[in-house]
């Protein structure tokens, strides 16, 4: 699918990637920055959780509306540009919310940040599918979404402590300079590919138009949509911005417990990532699987934590942020969809529409919770109950539906082509029978 060869990865492919990666951190540390400092971000700007909430939303809806334009002009114009482009539109972004003091001009802040965001995560994507051999793409994919996470925690801690002990206006400011200096690496060091690699040549708008119709009538590229969908966005709305809240004032925790939970859920995503990347290079056929386990895990345990009477224990919010560590990975598996099913000519195209859905699922979650906790609670108060928060997460059954039932029909459609192609699939028992003793490929 790629246009590289099956050979071993290089020291030179590492590196590109690890340029790459740095780039996707320091978006991810943007992208979260202001879900640690929501309540700072209430106080300064004398808004309620519906206005701070507006901030994400319309940061999200950016960015999920730009991913098939960004994918269209990452196939035109390589990541470098893309990455490079992204990194100062976020620190631009960042600059403006440091001195920012209303909720339109912090708005526009967000908007801005969601743009570079955009451009970011599938053009590293794209540096992975160039630079790496197929087998090993799953594997790096995974790392790539799991490593980038280290941005959260930086938000989590040095940005907190930041804000805590200087100001909103120089802790954004700093946050602004380390985009510039991401955008000066990405400019000297990335390559989008190996040399000898084939650029790809303008086309037509009647071809650009007849490749995303193809795109989008893939059924590989719209189940990895709604894999991303129902997989990705419990666990973002809980970490970009309503985590923190509900863990603190809803649950009682301490400030620093409630920011050692959201770390625990990036370290947990760390190690479950390589797991089913590898998982998934083995039995690319049973994909499907690893996603119904990791959707029936989270809907369980949201359900234990929505119904316990009075606050949750805190190992039962452990075992929360825990299943919600998987969400991340499990969302990862819709671009593998993506990946194996498109040609290389349409990867940046089928990765922006895969990206769409769990952002898109986001952002109408979060704006969700935030009016229903302004409904139930007066005035512009932060001090939300736990009855409010309990009503508030419990939107999230309803996006839960959807992604299930998208998941659900495309893989009947992938799986009856491949039927058509003369592939049939073994029962699950079987097929792990037969993979265990070797007689047959995983099928």
């Amino acid at each position: 699918m790629t246009s590289v060869p099956a050979t071993r990865p290089s020291a030179r492919a590492y590196a590109m990637w690890g340029v790459g990666l740095l780039a996707y951190a320091v978006a991810v540390f943007h992208r979260s920055s202001l879900g640690v400092a929501a309540v700072e971000a209430q106080e300064r700007f004398s808004a309620g959780a519906s206005a701070v909430s507006l901030f994400l939303v319309l940061q999200l809806a950016v960015y999920a509306g730009l991913q098939v334009p960004v994918g269209v002009a990452l196939d035109r114009f390589g990541s470098r540009r893309m990455i490079l482009a992204g990194a100062v539109t976020m620190a631009a972004g960042q600059l403006v919310l440091a001195l920012a003091t209303d909720v339109p001009t912090a708005i526009a802040a967000r908007v801005l940040v969601g743009a570079g965001d955009a451009m970011t995560f599938i053009s590293v994507l794209r540096v992975v599918s160039f630079w790496f051999p197929g087998p090993t793409a799953p594997l790096v994919t995974q790392l790539t979404g799991i490593l980038g996470q280290v941005g959260s925690i930086v938000a989590a801690y040095p940005l907190v402590t930041l804000l805590h002990a200087t100001s909103w206006t120089a802790t954004f400011a700093g946050a602004a300079a380390t985009g510039v200096l991401v955008a000066l690496l990405v400019l000297l060091a990335l390559r989008d590919a190996p040399e000898g690699t084939a650029r790809p040549t303008a086309v037509g708008l009647a071809e650009l138009r007849r490749g995303l119709v193809d795109t989008w009538r893939e059924p590989g590229t719209r189940i990895g949509l709604y894999t991303h969908l129902v997989t990705q966005f419990s666990g973002t709305v809980f970490a970009l911005l309503w985590g923190y809240p509900f863990l603190v004032i809803g649950q009682g925790l301490a400030p620093g417990t409630a920011a050692a939970l959201l770390s625990l859920l990036v370290l947990v995503g760390m190690g479950v990532g390589p797991v089913l990347g590898r998982l998934c290079a083995r039995w690319p056929l049973r994909r499907s699987v690893l996603v119904f386990g990791i959707l029936a895990a989270t809907v369980t345990v949201w359900t234990v934590v929505l119904l316990w009477p009075g606050r949750a224990p805190l190992p039962l919010l452990v075992l929360l942020v825990v299943v919600l560590g998987t969400n991340g990975p499990g969302s990862m598996i819709g671009f593998d969809y993506a990946r194996t099913e498109n040609p290389a000519e349409r990867q940046g195209s089928a990765s922006g529409v895969v990206n769409v859905g769990g952002f898109v699922a986001s952002l109408l979650t979060i704006l969700a919770i935030g009016a229903v906790l302004d409904v139930l609670t007066p005035g512009a108060s932060a001090d939300y109950d736990l009855a409010a928060f309990r009503a508030a997460f419990s939107v999230q059954y309803l996006f839960w539906a959807i992604g299930l039932v998208g998941v659900l029909r495309h893989r009947r459609q992938l799986r009856a082509r491949l039927a058509r192609d003369g592939v049939v699939l073994q029962p699950l028992h079987a097929a792990i029978r037969a993979r265990l003793s070797g007689d047959t490929p995983a099928r």
